[in-house]
């Protein structure tokens, strides 16, 4: 699973994004405050920032729900040395789900693909990932070796939960820490989900997106501390693992600013546990391997 990044060490943005609106528009980017994000982002944008911020290998990952953007973004990361590995998307609701999955698998690029992700959070159903045919959509995921990325808000993740428990041989990674609501400063019950779900073995939590929910023009390193406490603290240092939610992130921080909170906030663990974060808990969730290394990035993926 997922393909070599061309580092022996080095940090691992675990979740970025790119697009080109002149292919596709993305319908999510709607409003005055989203503004800035109306624009073309690339991987030429984001090289420079995260090779300064100490960045060496990234996972690109979906950002609208349609077919065609997976394939773009395994060509992409086929024809990059920064891309290490994909989160794509593909319905998980067809009954084709598992050949659908092969064909991106053989497709140009299909190296790359490492995991699945839908857009769980605009669901108004909150047991969506409960359905039967998503549900079988996921064993699928789990057959063709990939992991799922989870983006959801708190009220959610109770049927994630039970996503996770009916089907242990799958990884579900949280993205962005399951969205608190860090900008109201409430702990619970965001806190008492993500304890509940970090419980299961099969669950990994990203440390990212937490700048946008925040109050993103006061937000400082201790209004996200509590809430990068709370994970670190249910899932550990082996199940943590940052991203950058670049250029989402741009609306609340710079790329080097969201590379620095991380350090801070993990500033109190341990060398080998903060390099867990930065670069193993990604290396192995996702299957990635760094070239020219002999050191735990070659364990097996996560079950």
């Amino acid at each position: 699973m997922g393909t070599e990044a061309n580092t022996a060490d080095g940090v691992i943005d675990a979740h970025h994004h790119v697009w080109d609106l002149s292919v596709r528009d993305q319908d999510w980017i709607t409003g005055p405050e989203l503004a800035p994000l109306r624009r073309d982002f690339g991987l030429a944008d984001l090289e420079p920032e995260a090779r300064a911020a100490g960045v060496t290998a990234t996972v690109l990952v979906q950002t609208i729900d349609v077919p065609q953007e997976t394939p773009e973004f395994l060509a992409l990361a086929r024809d990059s040395d920064l891309v290490a590995g994909v989160v794509g998307w593909t319905d998980l609701t067809s009954p084709d789900v598992a050949n659908a999955l092969a064909a991106l698998r053989e497709g140009p690029g299909g190296e790359y693909l490492v995991g699945i992700r839908h857009q769980v959070q605009g669901e108004s159903d909150p047991r969506w990932l409960m359905r039967s045919d998503v549900l079988r959509g996921l064993a699928a995921v789990a057959e063709a070796g990939l992991v799922y990325d989870l983006v959801v808000r708190p009220h959610q993740l109770a049927a994630a939960h039970e996503a996770a428990q009916l089907l242990p041989g799958l990884t579900f990674v949280l993205d962005h820490a399951g969205k608190p609501p860090i900008a109201t400063g409430e702990l619970r019950p965001w806190a008492d989900a993500v304890r509940l779900l970090a419980a299961l073995p099969n669950t990994v939590c990203k440390l990212s997106g937490m700048v946008t929910e925040s109050d993103w023009d006061r937000w400082s390193v201790e209004d996200l501390r509590p809430y990068a406490d709370t994970v670190l603290d249910a899932f550990g240092p082996r199940r943590l693992m940052f991203g950058s939610d670049w250029p989402v992130c741009r609306l609340a921080a710079t790329y080097a600013e969201v590379v620095a909170t991380a350090r801070e906030l993990t500033a109190d663990l341990h060398p080998a546990e903060r390099h867990e974060v930065f670069t193993q808990t990604a290396l192995r969730t996702y299957g990635l391997t760094l070239t020219g290394s002999s050191e735990a990035a070659q364990e097996a993926p996560c079950a």
